[in-house]
């Protein structure tokens, strides 16, 4: 049955590659409609349509071309908030809001690790949305709250690592291969990424590093205690549009024989209601048996762009075991997750004004 009292959500940083990403992939969710878009002081006051340099296919949906662009501290009236600041904006705006009783989910990476912030990706760590209740009580928010999803390169690793972590995962090496959508729009110059690699991406090597460990951590109650492994990261920009490929290297506690690693990712799935939020995919792992695979133009866009893919596992010399981790950097990894995470929120009870029953889960 149709959902006919939608959550109307507002997006902060709309006319952006991220925010254009978020408008993309609400058009037609079931659940939540976009109502307000917040742009720069050069956008504020023009129709989104005007406003936004559209880098998608196609066009902006129309109602929210129509829409006018409003200026980043306009009182809002969504009680969902997404945004897609960049970093200077968002560390004071998006805690503003969250004080003033929005719910707000970021793909910025200003407040990720704020100790009370849940850094979330609904299938790994669904339980750090406890952090919530710890963040309101702390802050005095009644209704607020933040809710943050990790670096775009970050979520291949995580999610390739989640049914591992039985094992103790001790050390991991991780290379990045980043498309350059990463850099957002306009981006990497062309005369300095076509025919070229990039060995280097300002800050990315220090997040994989660090964000890894919180996301992959235990929620002890009030409080995140990180996973304790050993993390190395090169993060490098290459000539793709779409996609962040990291290949993976990692020494295990213990030692499983691959076949028991196959297994392990192709059988994984999260705990309801996860798999039933609009935007999951069922399973959210696809392991590629092909040589040469995964590639970002073959298989960035499994399960709606949301999946990640996999491929090449094998013995590491080095360390034990190394494969390759695939997914789509804007979907997945930055508005697609951020809208996950609203999902997962709104099942849960953390929107006000969003009720279930309005809203059954799809089957």
């Amino acid at each position: 049955m149709e959902n006919i009292n939608k959550l109307d959500v507002a997006i902060l940083g709309a006319t952006g590659a991220v925010g254009q990403r978020f408008v993309q992939l609400l058009a037609e969710h079931p659940w939540f409609q976009v109502r307000e878009v917040i742009g720069s002081s050069r956008s504020a006051g023009k129709p989104y349509g005007d406003a936004a340099r559209w880098l998608l296919n196609g066009n902006p949906p129309s109602a929210v071309a129509a829409m006018t662009v409003l200026p980043l501290d306009a009182p809002l009236l969504s009680p969902l908030v997404f945004s897609a600041l960049p970093k200077e904006a968002a560390i004071a705006r998006e805690l503003e809001l969250a004080a003033a009783g929005h719910v707000v989910c970021t793909n910025a990476s200003a407040n990720r690790m704020l100790p009370d912030v849940p850094l979330m990706l609904p299938e790994v760590n669904h339980e750090h949305i406890g952090l919530i209740d710890v963040q309101r009580r702390q802050r005095g928010w009644s209704r607020g709250a933040l809710v943050a999803n990790s670096n775009c390169t970050v979520m291949p690793v995580v999610m390739a690592l989640k049914p591992l972590v039985k094992y103790g995962i001790r050390r991991l090496h991780l290379v990045s291969e980043q498309a350059i959508s990463g850099a957002g729009y306009p981006g990497v110059a062309s005369l300095d990424i076509l025919d070229n690699i990039i060995p280097y991406v300002p800050s990315d090597e220090q997040k994989m590093e660090s964000e890894s460990k919180k996301m992959l951590g235990d929620f002890r109650g009030d409080a995140i205690d990180e996973l304790d492994m050993t993390v190395s990261a090169t993060c490098t920009r290459v000539p793709v549009v779409d996609a962040h490929l990291v290949n993976i290297s990692l020494d295990l506690a213990e030692s499983p024989p691959l076949a028991d690693i196959l297994e392990d990712w192709q059988t994984w799935q999260a705990e309801a209601p996860i798999p039933s939020l609009p935007s999951a995919p069922r399973f959210p792992l696809q392991y590629i048996n092909a040589i040469d695979r995964p590639q970002p133009r073959r298989d960035r866009n499994a399960g709606r762009g949301m999946m990640t893919s996999l491929g090449r596992l094998r013995e590491c010399p080095i360390l034990g075991y190394k494969f390759a981790s695939l997914s789509h950097n804007t979907i997945r990894g930055a508005a697609g997750c951020s809208i996950l995470n609203a999902e997962l929120l709104a099942a849960q009870g953390y929107i006000e004004g969003f009720h279930m029953r309005e809203a059954a889960l799809p089957m």
